[in-house]
């Protein structure tokens, strides 16, 4: 990975989580007003899907200095667990529909960051 490279992606990954939180926020209110339980779901799930994505940026890039598979996968598997009680906990004492809202803003930093490299890609 050259030098331009890192950076690019370094760039790329700082916006990310304001970007996502703002985004979050904003969604979370318009679904609120019509399902308090569902908007926080969505909130709460974009803070999640932020934590994880930098947490696994984080274990990408520590994988590539010092090629630790088995630490990667021990890191990955604690992530999934964390991330995945979260939803359980809203449909146990919310609305089970809270748990698509809570998916759809889990994957949203992840869908910002793939229009943040198509972008990058297209201006190449």
């Amino acid at each position: 990975m050259s030098e331009a490279d890192l950076r690019a992606y370094y760039d790329r990954k700082r916006p990310l989580g304001a970007w996502s939180i703002a985004i979050g926020l904003v969604i979370g209110l318009v679904l609120a007003a019509v399902s308090p339980p569902a908007g926080l779901a969505f909130f709460t799930g974009t803070v999640c899907g932020v934590g994880n994505a930098l947490l696994a940026m984080r274990g990408n890039e520590r994988l590539l200095d010092h090629r630790s598979a088995a630490a990667f996968v021990f890191s990955s598997m604690l992530r999934i667990a964390v991330f995945g009680i979260v939803p359980v906990v809203f449909a146990v004492h919310g609305s089970v529909w809270s748990m698509p809202a809570y998916f759809a803003g889990f994957f949203t930093p992840l869908g910002l960051y793939a229009v943040f490299v198509r972008r990058a890609v297209r201006m190449r």
